[in-house]
């Protein structure tokens, strides 16, 4: 039966978002403030879609629980949710009551930043792929140091535009990010007992998947599957684990993945050939390929040390 087709309504520019909150033109074609989105019901966030720029918006009101099930909070206040281009947002019972609506967004177009280092160095936010149960919870005065950039920005677009205005609003947002990126070490750190729980979970989820030779079937578990099977965004799940172990998802997967082998090449007889194909490689030298980068010694070598 062929899947049904699903359309997410689409804004290409900032103009087409302004209009479909009933709001007047932005002041920037590529960068624009906006407040009480909150009173426009029919606007984009009471259906999913998509934008072609980005998106920081300030919640006065998180729910602080958190996807997996546990009711944990950071603190019992507002936050900020990230989305990157081309994201499928809205369009859920959480992200379109009223209550949980943004009351202030900003809207960056990518073409903003293009001639400045950010353009590439955004991309390195994991923050703009994590999803919205996994948005920021601010402390009030990270609230106060957050909601302060915004007015800045939006008084310097207010503003006279000229030969430094860009400049200015560029330096602006890197600020934001860099508080961003620091409030979020720290939201690790306060979750950190509830992080733990979840490395768990993870390190059981791997051993199950290995034990029940799921990897002959399905291959090596990806970062998406693992993430998944845990109510995570990848992103969220990449940067929790370098702040407990210092290694992202995948160096994570890499790891046990030299473990279960040594395992197998030190305790059977199987083949180098058949401890990959366990293992999920398709092809042996890649499976030693990897070994080898990782220990120094191929499979072989390997086995040979405890012989």
């Amino acid at each position: 039966m062929k899947k049904e087709e699903i359309h997410h309504q689409r804004f290409e520019s900032l103009s087409e978002a302004h209009q479909a909150f009933g709001m007047p033109a932005p002041l920037h074609p590529l960068v624009s403030v906006i407040h009480g989105v909150r009173g426009h019901e029919s606007g984009p966030h009471s259906q999913s879609h998509v934008l072609s720029f980005y998106k920081i918006s300030y919640r006065p009101k998180l729910s602080g629980k958190l996807k997996y099930g546990q009711d944990y909070y950071d603190f019992d206040g507002g936050g900020l949710l990230f989305a990157a281009p081309h994201q499928v947002l809205g369009g859920n019972e959480d992200d379109s009551h009223p209550g949980n609506c943004s009351d202030l967004a900003l809207l960056i177009h990518p073409d903003f930043f293009l001639g400045y280092p950010l353009a590439k160095k955004i991309k390195q936010y994991g923050f703009f792929s994590y999803s919205t149960n996994e948005a920021l919870h601010l402390s009030e005065a990270e609230k106060a140091m957050v909601l302060s950039i915004f007015k800045m920005i939006e008084e310097e677009l207010s503003g006279r535009i000229d030969d430094f205005s860009q400049d200015v609003v560029i330096s602006q947002m890197e600020l934001l990010f860099s508080y961003a990126n620091r409030f979020y070490k720290r939201q690790f750190l306060t979750r950190k007992a509830v992080n733990n729980n979840l490395l768990e979970r993870l390190e059981e989820l791997v051993d199950d998947y290995f034990n029940s030779e799921a990897a002959l079937s399905k291959g090596i578990p990806s970062v998406q599957f693992l993430a998944g099977q845990l109510n995570l965004s990848p992103s969220y799940l990449s940067d929790m684990l370098r702040s407990l172990i210092g290694q992202n998802a995948q160096q994570y997967i890499q790891y046990r993945l030299i473990e279960k082998a040594k395992e197998k090449l030190s305790t059977t007889s199987l083949s180098v050939s058949e401890v990959a194909y366990a293992l999920g490689f398709e092809h042996s030298q890649s499976f030693s390929k990897l070994f080898k980068k990782k220990t120094n010694l191929s499979p072989l070598e390997f086995r040979r040390s405890f012989n």
